[in-house]
């Protein structure tokens, strides 16, 4: 196999007198505009096709992927409106998910996005129904870009409203109290044809009002500080507050709060530094809820009464020491808290006088969240997923802390066979690392073992439903994924513990996860192959240049089909390293 040359160039940079080699920087040009770059490129993926096109196997887990993957999916919970509950839905395999509202047990389609695009490129994105379930306010992304057009839905009618507002980014939709329009978050209008590299500046919460034109619309909210601040403003249920999140693209956020039933829409200042995470959860009345990461690594729910002369924050359910906090939702008159403990879900419920109320029994281990309910409707609704379940909706009712199934895919295989274990292993510095590890029943031997990764920008990696990890699991084959640092599963000390100057640790922690699934037996001497996307890239990049005891390399978690071939660096020479998946394959009889 003959790599494509590149191009080494002499640029360098000095940083506070050290000297930094940067060879490869003409590649960070954009191949709209950079001809050499498409070159290269084009260059590359050829290379990689014609290799692809040579490796036995791959028609039969195209015909598995496609089959696995042609089942109804609803990723959210359901908005309740009255009798009405939104929902979104995929059937099989539809390019974009399609609105639903289902009305007296009948379901119909709000929004179907698929007929917006020849290619399928085009989705719908955020939307948000009125308190009084007339109208939709609906998001369009086209081609995966940040940029949202947004238009209006008399949902009693099917009619669309001429409203339609532009340049809408980075932002949710909030309804006013009485309909009488919505908010959001914009950018100022780009140059023509620089949309696509335009910076997040100039961020603004804005309310349109309905029937009229975007230019009459009304700045809410702007940054005073020299710096580029996202701005995502929630309505709460009632309606009665706009809650704006500032973040600067990372780390932690403030929050500012706008009574709307008072005149003006004034603006105050609740949380000013940047520093820690804050989130709305709701308000019953005048006091409002937050989950907050200041003064708890993992996690706490405090909550403030917004009328109060000098109004301050109050612990109202106190941070865990073994679980790290995924969400909190007042749905009735209880507090339903989620929380992961070793990359598991528990739910715990709380009056509303904190005093604690028992647990919510979930069907299995795995995940569940996304709570959607309303103070005082005794209705709500949340989602529940393993690496054995695909997203599955239950009705949760909350006087009787009971759930059933709203609704809950079929898919094409038989999950009773499968078999999801979580193990401990100790990484090179003696730190536990927890590790969920899938196969078959009938799969008790070493067998060819796929090792995936990822451990940064606090991300966890927690119990999920995967067609690709399933279909190699069907043909013999153990799907292990480690929970190593840089992630969130333990809180921000161990996405520190991962990231920057202890970044060794992220690839320690997955060389520990190999060894330890060889020394288990789990895994056989000659069959891991390891795989990763995005920072997961850099992880599998990292680990196969410090070990070379990786059989196998897939980078890019998306390439589940075939397989790719690779040149990587050790010392001086240069490797080819050749992923050949079909290979690694071994059906266990």
């Amino acid at each position: 196999m003959t790599y494509p040359p590149t191009e080494r160039t002499e640029t360098v940079d000095t940083h506070f007198g050290t000297t930094v080699a940067d060879p490869y920087r003409w590649l960070e040009g954009d191949i709209r505009r950079d001809g050499k770059v498409e070159a290269w490129i084009t260059k590359q993926k050829n290379l990689t096709e014609d290799y692809l096109a040579t490796l036995p196997g791959r028609d039969l887990f195209k015909q598995r992927l496609q089959a696995l993957s042609d089942h109804e999916r609803l990723p959210i919970p359901p908005e309740k409106r009255g009798d009405r509950y939104f929902f979104v839905r995929s059937a099989g395999l539809e390019a974009q998910p399609v609105l639903y509202v289902r009305e007296n047990g009948t379901d119909r389609v709000v929004v179907d996005p698929n007929s917006w695009s020849e290619d399928g490129a085009t989705a719908l994105a955020e939307w948000a129904v009125s308190h009084n379930g007339r109208y939709l306010a609906y998001a369009i992304q086209e081609g995966g870009a940040d940029w949202r057009t947004i238009r209006v839905m008399d949902i009693d009618t099917g009619r669309i409203l001429d409203d339609k507002i532009r340049w809408a980014r980075f932002m949710k939709i909030g309804w006013a109290q009485d309909d009488s329009g919505f908010f959001y978050s914009r950018n100022a209008e780009p140059e023509e044809g620089a949309a696509f590299e335009a910076q997040v500046l100039e961020h603004t919460v804005n309310f349109h009002r309905l029937e009229t034109p975007q230019s009459q619309d009304r700045l809410i909210y702007a940054s005073d500080i020299d710096q580029p601040l996202i701005h995502m403003a929630l309505t709460t249920a009632d309606g009665r507050y706009l809650v704006i999140h500032s973040s600067r693209l990372g780390g932690g956020n403030g929050i500012t709060v706008i009574d709307l039933v008072e005149d003006g829409w004034t603006p105050e200042i609740l949380v000013s530094s940047l520093d820690h995470a804050w989130t709305l959860i709701g308000n019953v009345g005048a006091r409002l809820f937050f989950t907050t990461e200041e003064g708890a690594d993992r996690g706490k729910v405090v909550a403030i009464d917004f009328d109060a002369e000098t109004p301050a924050f109050q612990d109202f359910v106190p941070h865990r020491e073994d679980a790290v906090i995924l969400g909190s939702n007042i749905v009735g008159n209880r507090l339903v808290v989620s929380y992961m403990v070793d990359a598991k879900t528990q739910v715990e419920r709380f009056k509303l006088d904190g005093t604690r109320d028992g647990v919510v029994e979930l069907p299995r281990t795995g995940t569940a969240g996304a709570f959607r309910g309303r103070p005082g409707d005794n209705e709500s609704f949340y989602v529940f997923s393993s690496q054995d379940t695909p997203t599955t909706i239950y009705r949760y009712d909350v006087a009787t802390n009971t759930s059933t199934v709203w609704a809950k895919p079929r898919i094409a295989s038989d999950l009773d066979q499968l078999v999801v274990e979580q193990h401990f292993f100790a990484s090179k510095d003696g730190t536990r690392i927890p590790m969920f590890v899938m196969r078959r029943k009938d799969v008790t031997g070493p067998a060819p073992t796929m090792l995936y990764g990822y451990g940064g920008f606090g991300i966890p990696l927690i119990p999920y439903f995967s067609v690709e990890a399933l279909a190699w699991v069907e043909q013999g084959g153990v799907y292990a994924m480690p929970n190593i640092r840089g992630g969130g599963e333990y809180g921000r000390a161990w996405h520190e513990a991962g990231r920057l100057a202890n970044k060794q640790n992220s690839f320690d922690d997955f060389i520990a996860a190999a060894e330890f699934l060889k020394r288990e037996g789990i895994t056989p001497p000659d069959g891991l192959g390891i795989h990763g996307g995005s920072n997961g890239g850099l992880l599998v990049g990292a680990v196969v240049n410090q070990r070379a005891t990786v059989d196998r390399l897939v980078v890019g978690a998306d390439d589940v089909e075939g397989d790719v071939a690779l040149e990587f660096a050790q010392g001086e020479r240069r490797m080819p390293l050749r992923i050949v998946f079909a290979k690694l394959l071994r059906v266990a009889e």
